[in-house]
């Protein structure tokens, strides 16, 4: 039997995940996802190995804030055509050229920084930040512009698929290799590898429904059409409202829950070495997993069924924590719950990915996207900051009966946007 015959067997979608198009997608999400360990636990490794104080490195934290105003400038990838290169290349592409060339020469240079020299070091860090922030603004456009939405839950397992593995050779494969060589080799090894992107937008052809760029005539023109119509145009959307309190609220359950996840198996007794392999490893694969389930439940049931779906059954996975709370260190009860809660996030996360690219115009694509994926993190951010004064009052099984429960709301808002979409 064939590997897609297989596959077809076990999904019944062989032919979706390996079409051209989306395998490009998995391609371009492991570009996406190489920058963002080399600023965040890559980098803190780094400033500790190099004697830097803890409250220094606990303030290089922020120069992760592009990833959250990216849509602050996604009107300019929208609205603005790189001279020469967008005429051979397409908007899409010519700004996915630039940026990846940007990236690979700022995470080169920032090979040769000295993290003792914090303030240059940081300048450094964030322009690497900026510029991997910008180019994930640009593969969000290029993914929704280039399948039609029946493939964009395939896509998004797909893109998850990459990103997730990009994260672990800039992760524990960078950490690896700083053992084995000095920081500046293995910065200068993932500057070679991210120079791999360049290749991968220079053979991959330009979105088909990629929008043209209309001329402005005057800065107060090119606000008009790249900064106000976008939101503009969203807001003339049928139950747009509606469709913000969701995507505000899907992402909140989890949220919550994920941060005093860790303190609560510590509080049961596990090892980090324990939670280290089940949560990571066998929480990893399973999310994979469920992301390959989910999109191909896209496919067969359509974004809203299975947004309902995979939003219960994630929410009754939850649940399970109250009792492993009861159970206390029951490495085998652990292992259920990590595999089963990440199993049906994955499910849910590639149908969620898909509704908020189905949302965006083709001539709105970047900004639209980016102000709904950073709507998406509100939960994250600002929303679940309460988590551990809420696990103070209620305990740990109250807290996760509590933590289950907020995922109520978007199944609510869930129904209701299917109502209003079949009317």
């Amino acid at each position: 039997m064939t590997i897609s015959g297989l596959w077809s067997r076990l999904f019944g979608l062989g032919e979706v995940y390996l079409k051209r198009r989306v395998l490009r997608i998995m391609l371009l999400g492991f570009f996406s996802g190489l920058p963002l360990a080399l600023t965040a636990s890559t980098l803190f490794t780094w400033l500790a190995e190099a004697g830097v104080d803890k409250t220094t490195i606990g303030l290089f934290a922020a120069i992760a804030i592009p990833y959250s105003l990216k849509f602050l400038w996604s009107p300019v990838m929208d609205g603005v055509a790189i001279p020469v290169l967008t005429r051979y290349m397409g908007r899409r592409r010519s700004w996915l050229l630039l940026l990846q060339l940007l990236l690979t020469f700022s995470i080169a240079a920032f090979a040769f920084a000295d993290p003792n020299v914090p303030a240059t070091f940081a300048l450094m860090a964030l322009g690497v930040a900026f510029f991997s922030a910008s180019q994930d603004i640009v593969i969000d456009a290029y993914r929704v512009e280039s399948l039609p939405t029946q493939e964009q839950g395939s896509a998004a397992a797909m893109y998850t698929f990459g990103y997730r593995i990009a994260m672990l050779i800039s992760g524990a494969g960078a950490l690896w290799l700083s053992d084995q060589v000095s920081w500046q080799s293995t910065y200068l090894a993932m500057a070679g590898l991210m120079a791999a992107g360049l290749l991968t937008t220079l053979l991959m052809p330009e979105p088909d429904i990629s929008a043209e760029i209309k001329p402005a005539h005057s800065v107060s023109q090119w606000i008009h059409q790249s900064v106000i119509a976008p939101f503009a145009d969203f807001m003339n959307r049928k139950g747009w409202v509606a469709i913000l309190v969701f995507v505000v609220l899907y992402k909140l359950a989890d949220a919550f829950l994920g941060i005093m996840f860790n303190p609560f198996l510590l509080s049961l007794g596990f090892s980090k070495t324990q939670i280290a392999e089940i949560v990571k490893l066998y929480g990893l694969a399973a999310t994979l997993v469920g992301g390959f389930i989910g999109g191909s439940l896209v496919v067969r049931w359509g974004m809203m069924r299975t947004l309902l779906s995979t939003s219960v059954l994630h929410m009754l996975t939850n649940l399970l924590l109250v009792v492993q709370a009861d159970l206390g260190a029951h490495e085998g009860f652990l292992t259920l719950c990590v595999v089963t809660e990440n199993m049906t996030a994955g499910m849910g996360s590639a149908a969620f990915i898909a509704y908020l690219s189905s949302l965006c115009r083709a001539q709105f694509t970047a900004t639209q996207y980016a102000l709904l994926s950073s709507l998406a993190s509100v939960a994250r951010t600002t929303l679940s900051t309460a988590a551990g004064k809420t696990a103070e009052l209620l305990g740990w099984q109250g807290f996760f009966l509590f933590s289950s429960l907020l995922a109520i709301p978007s199944i609510v808002m869930i129904v209701i946007l299917r109502r209003r979409l079949s009317n």
